[in-house]
Parts: structure tokens; sequence; C-alpha cells
């Protein structure tokens, strides 16, 4: 059986980053692979904060 991996928390800091990915209109893959997390993720967080992703804006 596969091992599952520990959640990771967001912080301030991780908000801020997506917020400036948002604004800067970078493909959600990109963001994924730079911040380690799935777009699935990205996007949940995202509409958590209150602003959208990829082909949701």
């Amino acid at each position: 059986m596969a091992k599952k991996k520990a959640r990771v928390l967001w912080t301030r800091g991780m908000s801020a980053e997506l917020r400036r990915h948002s604004k800067a209109r970078t493909p959600v893959k990109k963001i994924s692979t730079l911040m380690k997390r799935t777009p699935g993720a990205l996007r949940q967080q995202a509409m958590k904060l209150g602003f959208g992703l990829g082909h949701q804006r």
C-alpha cells in the first residue's frame, strides 16, 4: 500500500504567492509544479481566498 504524504498547511506567504500567480495569469500546471501542490488544491485555495485560477477566470 502506498504511503500518504503529510498535509502541508497554507501559510500567508503561499497564499500571497498564489495570488501573484493568479494576477500574472500563470498556467495552473506551472503553478502546481512551482508550489508542489496539485491543481485541484490550488483551485480550492484560490476559491477559498476569493479569486479564480485557470479557465474559471
